[in-house]
């Protein structure tokens, strides 16, 4: 299993599409918070995901989710996923994307690169921890987002 990225430019200029629950109920939603290393031997992803988000639920009770990573050309259905909710109205209808089952996740058939993760650990951030700025900027009004880490067990190109 191999990746050759650029993974700042992934998630920070590219973003991604973090999807999770099962084929027949799921949720995704625009990230472009993350990150990819290592941890305890193993190639893992980290996402960070607010609790008011409705991906938050899917979050919490699936042991997998997906990261994925599309062309240019499906910036403004990201946009759409990132500023709209599921809990709404069927939202990846709208943006265009076509859903594809993987055995114990989602993802879209427009990805051209999809990293399957296993959820193998999870941590509320503290925002006692953090910098005043960076509260001020993110945390004033809702509560801090909810750290993931995921095995990744495969990579779908």
């Amino acid at each position: 299993m191999e990746l050759k990225t650029d993974i700042f430019k992934l998630f920070d200029r590219e973003w991604a599409l973090l999807t999770a629950g099962t084929p027949d109920h799921f949720n995704t939603m625009t990230i472009s918070w993350g990150g990819a290393g290592t941890l305890w031997g193993k190639s893992v992803v980290t996402v960070y995901v607010k609790p008011v988000r409705y991906t938050h639920e899917f979050m919490e009770s699936s042991a997998f989710f997906t990261v994925s990573f599309y062309p240019e050309q499906y910036r403004r259905a990201l946009t759409l996923l990132g500023t709209e909710s599921g809990r709404d109205g069927d939202k990846v209808s709208k943006a265009g994307l076509t859903p594809k089952p993987l055995e114990n996740a989602v993802t879209f058939r427009e990805a051209h690169t999809t990293l399957l993760c296993k959820k193998i650990y999870r941590q509320d951030l503290d925002s006692a921890a953090m910098p005043e700025p960076v509260v001020n900027a993110f945390y004033r009004t809702e509560a801090p987002h909810t750290m993931y880490i995921g095995e990744v067990v495969d990579i779908i190109k």
